[in-house]
């Protein structure tokens, strides 16, 4: 059979299969146009024309950004001094002209008459040069974050395989650079790097959250922190855990209040186990313990021990339970 005899049969089944579609492409093409026109958020947008942020692109700006913080890890084939500059200076300039157009995207569909005179935004390549500024301090902090995740996992055998496979690791490392963003005026790319992250691994992290060094997420499955939480240094946490708000304040005219302190301040030293769920804002003491499935809404003093209020115990005979 000839190699072009397939697309010749697929060709003429889509003609046939064309020519006897059930629908009308072109009404339907149509009432969507006209939807969009009735929708108040496509009404209010600013340039309705302007291109937005791509996750796709930000994908590459991430793995081009990971690949420039751990170059052996990351593709590099020259292993000498010379052969990592190189590598490094080629991949992370390919990652911020990236970025630079995801910001300008941004700020491109940011309408102004919603955000009113507290609409200060500034260029996109200074804001991408301030991030270039912050990368060694990103870089030790993952590093801290490495070496917690190996000392705190009697699995780990390398912080080698910390780093190529363990979710939280990974989580963490989209935070930070997803943090830094946020700080600096990009909210929107900083939020997608997130849900890139939150996709990949289960781990959901606002890029508002401050988090110190030394940071842990084990399993991580179903981790849940908030735009406000703040971690302090040496905090581990399990699969589960919600780090999340009470409730939400509205105002006058029953509108969500944005951006008010409402999630959990962890200080140093904490492990919070699995299914922990911990809301408002709260303290948890430097160096406490709370308990797997525990329902936290009042602050703890340091060095406390919360757990369930009762836990039952029960024995399981040829495989009942299982």
């Amino acid at each position: 059979m000839p190699n072009d005899f397939l697309p010749t049969i697929e060709s003429e089944i889509d003609q046939e299969e064309r020519g006897v579609q059930p629908w009308d492409i072109d009404a339907i093409v149509g009432a969507l146009r006209d939807a969009r026109r009735r929708s108040p958020r496509v009404i209010s947008a600013g340039n309705r024309r302007a291109p937005i942020p791509s996750p796709e692109l930000l994908q590459q700006v991430v793995t081009r950004l990971y690949a420039s913080l751990f170059p052996r890890h990351a593709g590099a084939v020259d292993h000498s001094e010379e052969g990592l500059a190189f590598f490094v200076g080629s991949t992370l300039n390919e990652a911020l002209h990236l970025l630079s157009e995801q910001v300008r995207r941004e700020q491109g569909f940011i309408d102004p008459a919603r955000l009113g005179p507290s609409l200060n935004t500034r260029p996109a390549e200074v804001i991408v040069a301030e991030f270039t500024q912050k990368l060694p301090g990103i870089y030790e902090l993952l590093e801290s974050d490495i070496r917690a995740a190996y000392d705190g996992d009697p699995s780990a055998r390398s912080t080698e395989e910390v780093l190529l496979s363990f979710p939280g690791v990974k989580a963490i490392i989209y935070h930070r650079i997803a943090h830094a963003l946020h700080a600096l005026g990009a909210p929107v790319v900083a939020r997608i790097i997130a849900e890139l992250a939150h996709s990949q691994t289960g781990i959901d992290i606002h890029p508002g959250a401050k988090i110190g060094g030394n940071f842990f997420i084990d399993h991580g499955t179903g981790v849940v922190i908030g735009e406000t939480v703040i971690i302090g240094e040496r905090v581990r946490i399990y699969q589960a855990v919600t780090l999340g708000a009470k409730r939400f304040s509205v105002d006058e005219h029953g509108a969500l209040v944005k951006g008010e302190p409402r999630h959990p301040i962890v200080e140093d030293d904490v492990v919070i186990y699995a299914g922990a769920t911990i809301l408002g804002r709260i303290t948890i003491g430097r160096g406490s313990s709370i308990g797997g499935n525990v329902w936290l809404t009042h602050s703890v003093a340091p060095q406390s021990t919360i757990v369930q209020a009762q836990a039952r115990s029960e024995t399981f005979e040829q495989g009942a339970g299982i």
